[in-house]
């Protein structure tokens, strides 16, 4: 990973590398959005759709928790031992705000479910998070965005 230092020796966060991370995480959000209005039964009929629909959060959270991942590193904060803490410690050092810790862990929660056991995930909570929750990438996102704009005034 590639490192850069203020005039003064001090690491800072590789705004470059983040900002190609938040594009990608657009990339996904529009696509995903294709999906938004889908209905359960539309979706436990397609294995198709399934596979899209799950298979892109799953990215999208893995994308998030890179970005998160990369700051913790850059800003030499603890070391996170749960895909959840990451969000934790960037909520614990302002870097995102503690008002959407709960929807960021259950990402989490939520992409360990994909990953490990993907068919017990009911598709009501697929649905339901096309549906309602797509707007906490974007809340994470404009943190994000909030912050690289605070450590460039630092």
């Amino acid at each position: 990973m590639k490192t850069a230092y203020w005039n003064d020796g001090t690491c800072m966060v590789d705004k470059t590398l983040i900002l190609k991370k938040l594009s990608v995480l657009d990339e996904y959000l529009k696509q995903i959005g294709e999906y938004a209005s889908i209905s359960p039964k539309a979706y436990i009929d397609d294995w198709k759709v399934q596979r899209i629909v799950e298979r892109t959060l799953q990215m999208m959270i893995e994308t998030c928790l890179d970005i998160g991942a990369h700051i913790i590193s850059d800003e030499n904060l603890r070391v996170p031992e749960t895909y959840a803490e990451v969000f934790r410690i960037m909520v614990e050092n302002d870097i995102l705000p503690g008002s959407h810790l709960d929807a960021f862990e259950k990402m989490a929660r939520f992409r360990n479910l994909v990953v490990h056991d993907y068919e017990r995930i009911d598709p009501e909570i697929i649905v339901g998070i096309l549906r309602n929750n797509l707007q906490d990438f974007k809340a994470l996102k404009t943190s994000i965005i909030a912050y690289l704009k605070r450590q460039e005034s630092e």
